[in-house]
């Protein structure tokens, strides 16, 4: 992970949101139960901003934003909630209404670029194929608007190497593609699925530098998911932390980042090396593991990992879930007190 610097938000956004997510519910049968991967999500993203959710894995974050998609196979999935984009309702739509929507408003960047790409077929004539298919564009068009891209991503070249195959591209580049092929229709939402997980941290800043240039220049919506709280806190103007399929905690990056509330947004803080800390001080983990979404525990998701309940209410924490509040603005779902949060957090800030 980086280290952790906080960006600010930008003016004049609020209320301007055209992605509503509403108690989402996500479920899938498999041969031992019902695993429920999202339990009650809410979420909101508005126009030109970049919202990063994060969380363990297993949290729900990717099953999540497949949802906004619509890539769950319905034979094993049920899908309860609302997911409002553009004053279209994702939940239930046509195959034909998602498929027009996918690649054109609304586009993804996979985490893995060597297998989101084909081997068979040139990069040109992949990103080309998804132009033609939603503006009906002739081959030479494509072909010109592949260049375009490239260009515009930054690859070197771009008028012969849109005849190279994804092999020829080192990691960074391949990336770079991905961005190129999810940005060809100007969508207005792109889904950013741990996009520089496997880079070096020089290409992952190229990489990060890059979708916030052409977020500028485009007026982009982002969700960007990620372990690495230091790219949210580079990148993002709203931050989603996401445990067992449910909102822990919600804000700003400045409020999440800056002034958390939930002892889980404090362990993640914590887990993250720091640069100016010796290298003799140790990391302190989450104790335990992320529960089974199979079997949830009662109360509260977090609680057997909590080093905090016996502060709080143990029956209530143990015993009934907490829901997020308030249920605007800085958020969190956790059954401290404001002035127990605050007085931990002052004890904790120096390590966080």
């Amino acid at each position: 992970m980086t280290a952790v610097t906080l960006t600010e938000s930008p003016s004049g956004r609020r209320g301007d949101s055209f992605l509503s997510v509403q108690d989402l519910h996500i479920s899938f049968q498999t041969e031992d139960g019902v695993v429920r991967a999202v339990d009650g999500l809410s979420f909101e993203v508005e126009k030109g901003t970049t919202l990063g959710i994060v969380g363990e894995s297993g949290s729900g974050k990717s099953v999540t934003n497949l949802a906004i998609l619509g890539l769950h196979s319905p034979a094993t999935t049920t899908i309860d909630g609302q997911i409002w984009f553009e004053d279209q309702e994702l939940v239930g739509a046509s195959r034909t209404t998602l498929e027009r929507l996918r690649g054109n408003r609304i586009a993804m960047i996979f985490q893995d670029p060597l297998t989101s790409l084909s081997p068979y077929h040139t990069v040109g004539r992949q990103i080309g194929e998804v132009y033609r298919k939603h503006t009906g564009a002739s081959k030479k068009e494509a072909r010109d608007r592949a260049v375009e891209m490239l260009e515009r991503v930054g690859i070197p070249h771009a008028r012969t190497r849109v005849d190279d195959y994804p092999h020829h591209f080192s990691g960074g580049m391949r990336q770079r593609v991905m961005i190129a092929m999810a940005l060809v229709c100007d969508p207005a939402l792109l889904i950013a699925d741990e996009p520089t997980t496997a880079l070096d941290v020089t290409v992952q800043a190229q990489v990060l530098d890059l979708l916030k240039d052409l977020q500028d220049q485009m007026g982009t919506a982002i969700i960007l998911i990620t372990h690495d709280l230091g790219v949210v806190a580079r990148t993002a103007h709203q931050v989603l932390v996401m445990y067992a399929g449910r909102a822990a905690e919600r804000g700003t990056v400045r409020e999440v980042l800056g002034a958390p509330r939930h002892p889980y947004t404090w362990g993640l803080l914590s887990s993250v090396p720091k640069l100016r800390s010796s290298v003799d001080v140790p990391l302190t983990p989450i104790r335990g593991t992320p529960p089974s979404l199979l079997n949830r525990p009662s109360g509260c998701p977090f609680h057997p990992r909590c080093d905090y309940v016996q502060q709080a209410d143990p029956g209530l924490c143990t015993g009934q879930r907490p829901d997020l509040s308030p249920e605007t603005g800085h958020g969190d779902a956790c059954y401290l007190t404001p002035k127990q949060k605050q007085e931990i957090f002052a004890q904790i800030k120096d390590r966080l």
